[in-house]
């Protein structure tokens, strides 16, 4: 616990500089800066822009989150968070290229007047067409609505080519990132706890290769894999076998109607949700362009670096899923489970190892980040991808968080010890992923 809020309190204070006006002693320093004149001139020209121009990161934002959900436009063997992160730091990027400040990895120097707005748009388009050429039609009519409505002149036309060139250059650095490198899937485990397909499809694992996936900010996919869960024999291991049993069962008295509820409203791809959040957010707080690219990148970084992390651990450990367990709990050596060879789940199992869960991995992540921005007291309504209409409303990100990882359990394809495992790994990696923006790119950018 004490340990847990400890990374709650880092990760709170290295995003503190987002939200917080720079010192006369720092705007002095920078004055003295050998480039500071030249930098100030140019923020001062795009500054109306860019305190506004928000519109044009939610747009694209938007697009891709269509990309995604549209049946046989994503590549199977490639997880889309990666799509997310390339785009965001591509947009953000380019708009630092233009108001001035450290980017996540590539600057380019913009001529004075250049529109950070078009250079945002350009950058989202270069990207996502580059990743999803058989969208082609779509996102070039995205790009060409975002800059027919800017007026034409040199302005446009230079935040276009800064777009392009930091499109260009992100592209090339994720070219061999290892996300093409599928291998040949693991083996079926054969003994108790080893991790097999689950009925009723038995449908191969998904993603095997995506924990040697290079990081966007990590030093690897290891660099926070948790401890390994407990013993098949242990009271922990029972405790949380019997409780997704009870709760997560098909038909389970034990599950409250509003568990149910909670389980089937989480039930899509749960980095949709948490963009959709942040679209939310950025516009009840009324975010101008910088701070709004600021806090998607960063969003999409840690979410796609967690991604990659939980990958690395589920396939490290291998632990079998809740239905494989409780059906072959006989065999498991521990005398306060027992087994039920019928037994089935509310929701259908994905396609890969249990420990640690992935909704509550990214879930925790994606609420330490907009925690970091905008503080965890900040109330949301929540729409669901999975039930048409359905809103559910949350004083705060990590309430929201902590819903998510749970319902898995209710849905009967997680236990208590993958949420909380998840929920470990999603806010060490985004603590750290906070830590290294704050100390190593734009701490200070944006006001």
């Amino acid at each position: 616990m004490k340990r847990s809020m400890a990374l709650a309190v880092a990760a709170a204070v290295a995003a503190a500089a987002f939200v917080t006006v720079p010192s006369a002693t720092a705007a002095s320093r920078r004055a003295r800066h050998p480039w500071s004149a030249s930098r100030q001139a140019r923020h001062l020209r795009s500054a109306a822009v860019a305190s506004g121009g928000a519109t044009v990161v939610l747009d694209w934002n938007r697009a891709l989150l269509r990309l995604v959900r549209t049946p046989g436009t994503q590549p199977a063997t490639v997880h889309p968070t990666r799509s997310f992160a390339v785009m965001h730091a591509a947009i953000y990027d380019a708009v630092v290229s233009v108001t001035g400040g450290r980017p996540y990895l590539f600057a380019e120097r913009a001529k004075r007047g250049a529109r950070p707005d078009a250079a945002a748009a350009s950058a989202a388009h270069d990207t996502l067409a580059a990743l999803y050429p058989s969208a082609a039609g779509q996102i070039d009519g995205l790009l060409a609505t975002e800059l027919g409505a800017m007026p034409d002149g040199s302005g446009k036309t230079e935040g276009v080519d800064a777009g392009r060139a930091v499109a260009a250059r992100l592209l090339a650095a994720r070219a061999d990132d290892g996300a093409l490198a599928v291998g040949p899937p693991p083996a079926p485990g054969s003994a108790p706890g080893a991790y097999r397909p689950t009925p009723p499809k038995l449908a191969p694992p998904v993603f095997t290769h995506w924990g040697q996936v290079r990081p966007f900010v990590l030093t690897d996919g290891a660099q926070f894999r948790p401890t390994p869960p407990p013993a098949l024999t242990s009271p922990a291991y029972a405790r949380a076998l019997n409780e997704v049993r009870d709760k997560g069962r098909d038909t389970a008295p034990a599950r409250t109607a509003d568990e149910t509820a909670a389980a089937q409203f989480w039930g899509a791809p749960i980095w949709n949700y948490w963009n959709e959040i942040a679209q939310g957010a950025a516009t009840r707080h009324g975010t101008g362009l910088v701070t709004t690219a600021r806090l998607f990148a960063v969003l999409n970084l840690a979410i796609a670096d967690d991604v990659i992390a939980f990958y690395d651990a589920k396939y490290h450990y291998a632990v079998w899923r809740p239905v494989t367990a409780i059906r072959e709990a006989d065999g498991d050596g521990n005398p306060a489970t027992t087994g039920d060879p019928n037994w089935m789940p509310l929701s259908a199992t994905p396609a890969d190892p249990s420990y640690p869960g992935a909704h509550s991995a990214v879930s925790a992540a994606a609420a330490t980040v907009l925690s970091g921005f905008f503080g965890n007291w900040d109330r949301l309504t929540v729409t669901s991808e999975a039930v048409p209409g359905a809103t559910r409303t949350f004083p705060g990100y990590r309430a929201a968080a902590t819903e998510a990882g749970l319902s898995r359990i209710a849905a009967g394809v997680h236990t208590r010890t993958d949420h909380d495992a998840g929920t470990r790994l999603g806010r060490r990696v985004a603590a750290y992923v906070l830590r290294q923006w704050r100390s190593t790119w734009a701490g200070k950018l944006g006001r």
